[in-house]
Formats: C-alpha cells, sequence, structure tokens
C-alpha cells in the first residue's frame, strides 16, 4: 500500500521573465521521512520551497496537503497550515530577545499588554524540549549562527507542526552542533513531521536521507531511495557528468619555495613549520575548530602572531600589515564571502575592478584611472570564471551563492599574486559550481603559482592535492603526500592527542 502523502506538488511550473525556473515538477513527502532536493544553484531547489513556504505562487501546476489542494497566501499562511521553513538567510530580528523573536506574532497578552514573563517562560519550556541550551533573554545578535538556527527552527513549533524544511541547514555549523541537529531531525521523524531538507553536503545524505529528488535546470531529474544509491551516482544524476570528471588531475611540477613558516605561535595556533611551493596546491585538513584557518590568517596578518617566523621569498612578512603581504604577490580568499570577501551592494564588474584597479591596472591607484581598459579586463576575468553576462551588472546580494564564489574567485586574477591561499573555497557551492573552480585551481598551479586549498571537505582535498597537512588541536599532526594520502591516515591525525596542552 502506498504511503499518503503529507505535501505534495502536479506538475509545478515557475516563469520569469525569459525564464523558466521551474518545469513542471513532481515532488511529495511522506510523514516521518526525510527528502532531500539535490541539484545546483539554478537548479530549481529555492524556486521548489519557495511555493511550498508560501513565499511564491506557481505560474502552473498544484500542491496538495492533507490530501486537498491548497494555495498559500502568504509564509504566515503556510506556517497556520504546518508547514514551516528555516531559510538559509534567517528571519530573526537581531536588536530582540530569543523570546521576543519566537513569539513574533504569536505574543501572549494580558488585556491589551504583551505578557512578557509569560513569553520568557515558555519559550525556555520550548527550547528546552528541543535540546536548545539557550537563554531567552539573550539578544539574538549576540548568538552564534548556529543558535541563531536553533531559534529560528524553535519559531516553528506554535502550532501542529507537520512539514519542516530546511535550507542549508549545516553550512556555518560545526560537526557537533551538525550531532545535534541531527539528532533532532531523528526526533521530529519519530513524531510523524515530513523534513524536505536542502544541501550542498552529500555526505550527509547517508546519515539523514530516506529519498532524494534530483533537479537540473528547473526540471526533475528522479528521485531515488537514498539505501540504494550512491554518491557517485547522485552526483551524476546532478551535473550530467560522472564523478571522476569534477576533479581534474592537475599536473605536478613543484618549484622554489614561496612561503616559509617556522614555529608559528599565535591564538589558537601553536609551534607550526611548514612550506608552500611554486607549482604545487597544498591541502590543509582539519576538523572545524582545529585551527586549520587561524594558522592561515596568522600568516596573512589577520590574527595575532606570538612567536615564530613567517617568510616570503626569503623576506620576513611577520610583522608586515595585510595590506602590504597582498601586494607583496600573496592572495588570501576568505571562507566568509559576505562579510569579508564581495561588497554585496555593488555589481560583479564593480567588485572584479576595485582588485584590478589595486593591482595596478589601468593606471592603478593613481587620479586618472583607464575604466575602460579596467572594464575590459573585469569582462575577462567573468569569461575565465564562467559568470553568465546577465549576471554582471546584477549587484552581488542578488546572485545565488554559487555565483557569487565564482565572483571572489575572480578577484583573485586581478591581482599579480604568486601565492593562493583559498580558504573554504567551496562552502555552500554545488558540484558544477566546484568543477568550474576546481579548474581555475588547475589552471594557476599547472602556470607555475603556489596553491594552498584549506577546506572541511575531506574528498575536495584529498582529490586536489599534491600535499597535505592535517591540522588538530591547533597544530599540524601530520604531513602526508603521494600513497600516504589516503582517508584513513588523515582521520587518525585528526584526532591526533599529542598537541593537547596538559
Amino acid at each position: 500500500m502506498t504511503q499518503p502523502s503529507l505535501i505534495s506538488t502536479k506538475h509545478l511550473t515557475k516563469h520569469y521573465p525569459g525564464v523558466k525556473a521551474l518545469d513542471g515538477v513532481d515532488f511529495d513527502l511522506h510523514p516521518g521521512e526525510v527528502h532531500v532536493l539535490f541539484g545546483e544553484n539554478g537548479a530549481g531547489k529555492s524556486t521548489l520551497i519557495s511555493m511550498l513556504a508560501g513565499a511564491n505562487a506557481p505560474t502552473d501546476g498544484k500542491i496538495v496537503l492533507d490530501g486537498e489542494e491548497i494555495a498559500f497566501e502568504s509564509v504566515a499562511d503556510a506556517q497556520k497550515k504546518g508547514v514551516y521553513t528555516v531559510f538559509q538567510e534567517f528571519s530573526l530580528i537581531p536588536t530582540l530577545s530569543v523570546a521576543q523573536n519566537i513569539f513574533l506574532g504569536w505574543e501572549p497578552l494580558v488585556g491589551p499588554f504583551i505578557d512578557r514573563r509569560t513569553m520568557r517562560a515558555r519559550s525556555r519550556e520550548m527550547l528546552a524540549e528541543l535540546g536548545f541550551d539557550i537563554d531567552p533573554t539573550e539578544i539574538v545578535a549576540r548568538l552564534s549562527r548556529a543558535q541563531q538556527q536553533m531559534v529560528e527552527i524553535t519559531k516553528a513549533f506554535h502550532g501542529d507542526l507537520k512539514v519542516l524544511i530546511l535550507d542549508e541547514p549545516t553550512a556555518s555549523l560545526t560537526d557537533r552542533e551538525v550531532d545535534h541537529l541531527f539528532d533532532f531531525v531523528g526526533r521530529l521523524k519519530a513524531e510523524g513531521v515530513g523534513i524536505i531538507y536542502i544541501s550542498h553536503r552529500i555526505q550527509e545524505f547517508a546519515r539523514i536521507a530516506d529519498r532524494v529528488t534530483v533537479l537540473r535546470d528547473g526540471a526533475k531529474i528522479g528521485t531515488v531511495a537514498m539505501d540504494q544509491t550512491s554518491e557517485d551516482r547522485l552526483v551524476e544524476m546532478m551535473t550530467g557528468r560522472a564523478i571522476d570528471e569534477i576533479y581534474p588531475a592537475i599536473r605536478h611540477q613543484p618549484g622554489e619555495t614561496l612561503l616559509k613558516v617556522r614555529n608559528l605561535k599565535g591564538i589558537g595556533v601553536r609551534d607550526a613549520s611548514f612550506t608552500v611551493r611554486a607549482g604545487e596546491v597544498l591541502g590543509v585538513a582539519g576538523l572545524v575548530g582545529s585551527g586549520k584557518s587561524r594558522l592561515f590568517r596568522t600568516v596573512m596578518g589577520l590574527g595575532t602572531r606570538l612567536e615564530g617566523t613567517v617568510e616570503y621569498r626569503s623576506r620576513s612578512i611577520a610583522d608586515w600589515p595585510t595590506r602590504d603581504i597582498i601586494q607583496a604577490g600573496v592572495y588570501y580568499l576568505s571562507p566568509d564571502r559576505k562579510a569579508e570577501g564581495l561588497d554585496l551592494a555593488k555589481s560583479s564588474r564593480e567588485n572584479l575592478a576595485v582588485n584590478l584597479v589595486m593591482g595596478g591596472e589601468g593606471g592603478g591607484q593613481s587620479f586618472f584611472v583607464k575604466w575602460d581598459e579596467v572594464n575590459a579586463k573585469a569582462s575577462a576575468i567573468s569569461d575565465k570564471v564562467e559568470l553568465h553576462p546577465s549576471y554582471r551588472q546584477k549587484p552581488v546580494a542578488q546572485l545565488s551563492g554559487g555565483n557569487q564564489q565564482k565572483v571572489l574567485f575572480g578577484k583573485c586574477f586581478g591581482q599579480k599574486a604568486e601565492l593562493f591561499i583559498f580558504d573554504e573555497p567551496t562552502v555552500g557551492v554545488d558540484m558544477g559550481t566546484r568543477s568550474a573552480l576546481y579548474r581555475l585551481i588547475q589552471e594557476l598551479a599547472e602556470a607555475g603559482k603556489a596553491v594552498v586549498v584549506i577546506s572541511s571537505d575531506l574528498p575536495e582535498v584529498l582529490n586536489l592535492a599534491h600535499r597535505m597537512i592535517v591540522l588538530a588541536h591547533g597544530h599540524i599532526a601530520g604531513e602526508l603526500a603521494g600513497a600516504d594520502m589516503t582517508e584513513d591516515q588523515v582521520l587518525k591525525l585528526f584526532f591526533d592527542e599529542s598537541g593537547v596542552e596538559k
């Protein structure tokens, strides 16, 4: 007997001027299951959930909830009917308390006044019931992103929750926080709640998914049971290419040593020594909190150096300002493109132009800049990173995460760097965009540049790097190369305790 659906779509379609964002998609969610939506940026995932969440209306097709066709009038209407969405961009008001955010629009009243004592008490009960250790009186702006996500989820439990939609819920979580979230999802499944789960982290699916629906170019490619498929098959469905076509074979031609770090000590970094050579990709792996990002931020002058030496091309840069290190030929790509990497209000062309001018193009930072020359080079870089022409004049804030990352990568071609440090270069990016970014890394390394790839995605490091260092507890637990670069060897080093201070 076929299990009835909690919510389903029939031939759901969405047109925008000149674009078919969703093309006749059939989708269904059963009680007590996790159904993953998987696809590249622009595949139609966000369009589909926006209609299921009540944020958008379909051009054609229908949505069925509990066996009845329905048209959500708004997000609030969908929530009242039991469908709640935790979007990648939260709807929290940062200046209000946790309790005020949880009860926004649901405030308990005593006569005409808000009953704040009851609101705090009920918030505390709700958070405790869900296993979230958060003070309901705390101001949201002071919470970590993981805690803010917990508050966003708690808001779903005012009414009869039937469907919970989670959009990239683990993108900013530590491994421990991911485990906590998955335990929570397991409890919801046991209670019969259906969960629609969107993530680019394919390695999570085996732990959490019952079924996976793959979208490509707005159309449904297929739905498969997770226990009857593989990661390789899902990637092939998503991209139309086999997984071995995703990672390029990068020719290894190591040259001179460009960066030499000896006995470096900083905040969260202890006694780190390593080198980076021209013409190679150095991978840097480690669990969240291992110090892998802190190490290179300290090298770049973005973190406090306490002891040790840092040399670039045999010159000490240990006490240099970050701007001078960049001007000397070291490019650093931040893992937080929104806070540190891009001007979201400006177009991609304007973001690229800033780095071109700083790098000396078109007259550099002189009074007279040859903007025609700068804009022409910005267009050439956009071509190189495969940024579609229709996106180049839009504010970067309006681009998908994958296209924002292409712009961020493009900025590295605006300066005459010899050493490129890419910190979490593909966070929140689909496999198709990853493949394009990996080809850029290949191009840089094979042109004789030195490349460092810092990543929490172990397959990414193992497939791109010629040599790698593994961090644990703020120290370098080991260096691997060649046949020693295996997942088993890396995992052993992840949990190395030799550097733990007694």
